[in-house]
């Protein structure tokens, strides 16, 4: 009965928060988009498109043209200023206002005139400014010699074009080759009367494309001037005479048939039948209230209404549906194993100092725990990260799972992390409830915007949070057959372990820093995982620390070890530091000092070193004394110092900066239209599932604002509840990590006293960045800092966040918990 009672109430709030959850989708309305776009046009016509005829909320509105011309069939030009257009067919990409350079081929950028001599695909060589210039795709040579580097260019950028100077050809970085500007430096080409950055030439499968740029200064016109005739027969210089000079921001592309065309963000399949040319959005389509609107006659939609529910699914989607009702059959099964299978609970206090014997089970209920659960739960892992992965693949390649399945698989997930003992803590019912509460906020957000894509955040979170589970519960099983058997790894494998997921962690940062930008690379964050690799490797070090001083160890031994333990840990906060320098925002870099401060008070408890102890607590109130003088320091000295002073001036004044204090605003706005009870007045009950817009106009409200999307909707007294769970998650681990440190000083043996010790530097240190994350972003939505490009941890939409960080640090807090010390 006692453990009845403890599994209702360990799931009565994450399971209130799933229940709102389906609560908000039966409750909202219903949205209509289009299937599909027929153009019908006679040979020789041609009609202009834009956002509403084509239900692209990123285009303009006059956005492109197309025609149908009776030789070459549907052609499509781009009228947009802003955006660009983008046609795939097969592997092969073509862009508005790109061109494919050939040999002969003439361009006009203002007053200056190219010709390229020869293009055979390893280099381009062409001819502009009385000078022979040669470009193999990595390094510009300016009459055979290698340009300078640029006076202004950072550390990063002179040592690649080094490297591209000496290195082979196929190791060089590619680096596009920039037209206008005043210097030729570098890879840049400087034009009179053109701004850098008018016109780029990259290397792209071994072709030469030629793009239009975006200078700061007012766009010039790139010119395509007919080829030169020289050495050709007189056939096709009569076809290169007849050849016009045309911009190549305006050239016309044909449409390939069974291709793809691309507008902003959203995305077109076509198809070409005869006079009929239909289009098919697939991504970021704009929804509608009703199926109903105006468009020219040359245009037809085919209406198609949002389904959130399983009613009219395709089979795959029913398959997996059926999957994820066994899953959660297994999971209800697996509860009452665990409740079945625990010893009776016997009243009574044991006699002081004594340890009170647990009641044994039967030989049945041990035949059950021993056979039935582990093989369940493998059974039911397995099949929810299948399934998982299966929406993932659907989302990315077909179309994405109904926003129901998205619910079941987020309700398996949970439910299977709470079903075993160890993770039924308040560490892991905080965590369950957070992430409940996250999805929650990305569902309303998905389901209150007047667009498709929208939903994608709470999909997306919602496969991650059962891939981290399903893995959780699995390694979690592996562990604890090993501490049944008597296995344990070598303290030389976990180091190999440590310093192979270092490695890792410093391949990923190398790839942002070489092909990625402050976004990430190939659409994840390599930094989250890094962060996990440093209070990892760190904690070892620390660790080790502390068994230093046994007798018998010399001092120039203990400093030897010292030095090599605790230099990879130097080495890659340096190498960490100088990937989070190239970031626009400074706030890894507040990030990163908050960590180091917190790994030292951790170290100074443990070692009873009130010297460090005291400077800790001594540069914390130095730090609050810094923010509040900041407010009071005038914009000229802010200006004077440099250091991020537009973003400190916004924050001291964002009403005069329209544009960059625009987000500060909305996002105060926001809040305080939300009030105490919500923006309903019944703390976001009423407006569960419905739509919203003027909260959608805050920039980045996914991410760096999600909690004002939050608060707007359920009010500060919901703020509360979020609150009073992010608290309760950083005290389970800190209590979690003290708990680890007990154990450590009791040990009797150096592998416990080291995993103790380990423990405790690990969650300590993942605890501080979960801390830094809730601070940062609490600071930004609440204009107490300047705006800090940090999510919120479990409420913000950060898919490589959840996946590189928080997964892991819940599973190893699991793996943390008393009733798991010694694996």
């Amino acid at each position: 009965m006692r453990t009845g009672a403890t599994i209702v109430a360990a799931l009565l709030l994450p399971a209130a928060l799933l229940a709102l959850q389906l609560l908000a989708i039966l409750r909202a309305p219903a949205a209509w988009q289009p299937a599909s776009i027929a153009l019908r046009l006679a040979a020789g016509d041609s009609i202009e498109l834009g956002a509403r005829e084509l239900a692209a909320a990123q285009a303009d509105r006059r956005h492109l043209r197309l025609r149908r011309d009776a030789q070459r069939g549907w052609l499509v030009q781009n009228l947009s200023s802003t955006h660009r257009l983008l046609l795939q067919s097969g592997d092969t990409e073509q862009h508005s206002g790109s061109h494919v350079l050939a040999d002969g081929q003439r361009v006009q950028l203002g007053t200056a005139l190219f010709r390229v001599d020869s293009q055979n695909g390893g280099n381009l060589e062409f001819s502009a400014a009385d000078h022979h210039w040669r470009y193999d795709g990595a390094v510009l040579y300016r009459d055979g010699q290698r340009q300078p580097a640029c006076p202004q260019s950072h550390g990063l950028a002179r040592l690649a074009g080094h490297w591209n100077a000496y290195a082979p050809h196929w190791l060089a970085l590619a680096r596009p080759l920039t037209l206008g500007g005043n210097l030729y430096c570098d890879n840049r080409l400087g034009l009179a009367q053109a701004s850098t950055g008018s016109a780029l030439i990259t290397r792209e499968h071994g072709r030469y494309q030629l793009h239009a740029g975006n200078p700061d200064g007012a766009p010039l016109p790139v010119l395509l001037l007919p080829r030169h005739t020289d050495g050709q027969t007189p056939a096709q210089s009569q076809i290169y005479a007849q050849e016009q000079a045309q911009d190549i921001r305006r050239q016309e592309l044909p449409m390939p048939d069974a291709g793809k065309m691309i507008i902003g963000r959203t995305r077109f399949a076509i198809a070409i039948q005869d006079d009929t040319l239909t289009l098919r959005p697939t991504q970021h389509v704009q929804q509608y209230i009703s199926p109903e609107i105006t468009v020219p006659q040359a245009v037809q939609w085919q209406w198609q209404q949002r389904e959130l529910g399983l009613s009219k699914a395709t089979t795959p989607v029913r398959t997996l549906a059926i999957a994820l009702g066994i899953c959660l059959a297994g999971v209800v099964c697996l509860y009452g194993l665990h409740a079945y299978c625990t010893p009776p609970y016997v009243p009574g206090r044991a006699p002081t100092g004594a340890i009170k014997t647990p009641q044994k089970n039967s030989p049945l209920k041990n035949a059950l725990t021993n056979a039935l659960t582990p093989l369940l739960t493998v059974v039911i892992a397995l099949l929810l990260m299948a399934c998982a992965l299966a929406a993932m693949l659907m989302q990315r390649s077909v179309q994405a799972v109904p926003a129901t399945l998205s619910l079941l698989l987020a309700s398996c997930a949970l439910l299977l992390w709470l079903s075993h003992p160890a993770r039924r803590t308040m560490l892991g019912i905080c965590a369950c409830s957070l992430l409940a509460l996250g999805l929650l906020s990305q569902l309303e957000l998905g389901l209150c915007a007047s667009e498709s894509a929208w939903l994608r955040y709470y999909q997306k979170s919602s496969a991650l949070v059962a891939l981290g589970a399903g893995a959780t519960a699995l390694c979690q099983l592996w562990l604890q057959r090993r501490q049944a058997q008597g296995r344990y790894l070598p303290q030389r494998q976990l180091e190999w372990l440590l310093a192979g997921f270092a490695a890792v962690a410093l391949a990923g940062l190398l790839l942002q820093v070489v092909f990625g930008d402050e976004t990430g690379v190939f659409d994840l964050q390599p930094v989250e995982l890094a962060k996990l690799a440093l209070t990892a490797l760190t904690a070892h070090c620390l660790a080790l620390r502390f068994s230093w001083h046994e007798a018998g160890t010399s001092l120039s031994a203990r400093s030897g070890r010292w030095l090599h333990l605790i230099a990879p840990a130097l080495l890659f906060l340096m190498l960490l530091g100088l990937a989070l320098v190239q970031v626009d925002d400074f706030s890894p870099l507040i990030l990163l000092l908050i960590w180091c401060s917190a790994m030292a008070l951790a170290y100074a408890l443990a070692a009873r070193r009130r010297g460090l102890l005291a400077g800790v607590i001594a540069l914390g109130l130095l730090a609050a004394a810094a923010i509040t003088a900041l407010r009071l320091i005038g914009s000229d000295e802010l200006i004077r110092w440099g250091f991020y002073a537009d973003r400190f001036l916004v924050w001291l004044h964002p009403a005069l900066h329209p544009h960059t204090g625009q987000q500060l605003l909305a996002g105060a706005q926001a809040i305080a239209d939300g009030g105490w009870w919500g923006s309903d007045q019944r703390l976001g009950l009423l407006t569960l599932g419905q739509q919203a817009t003027e909260v959608l106009r805050v920039p980045a409200i996914q991410d760096d604002f999600a909690a004002s999307f939050f608060l707007n909707r359920h009010g500060l007294l919901a703020g509360l509840l979020l609150w009073a769970l992010q608290a309760g998650l950083l005290y389970a681990l800190v209590r979690t990590a003290w708990q680890s440190y007990q154990l450590a000083q009791s040990a009797r043996h150096f592998r416990q006293a080291w995993l103790g010790r380990f423990r405790y530097f690990a969650l300590c240190g993942a605890a501080t960045l979960v801390l830094g994350h809730f601070l940062l972003s609490w600071g930004t939505n609440l204009a107490i800092f300047p705006i800090m490009g940090q999510p919120m941890s479990f409420l913000s939409a950060g898919g490589s966040h959840l996946l590189f960080f928080l997964c892991p640090l819940l599973a190893f807090s699991a793996f943390s918990a008393p009733s798991m010390q010694g694996v």
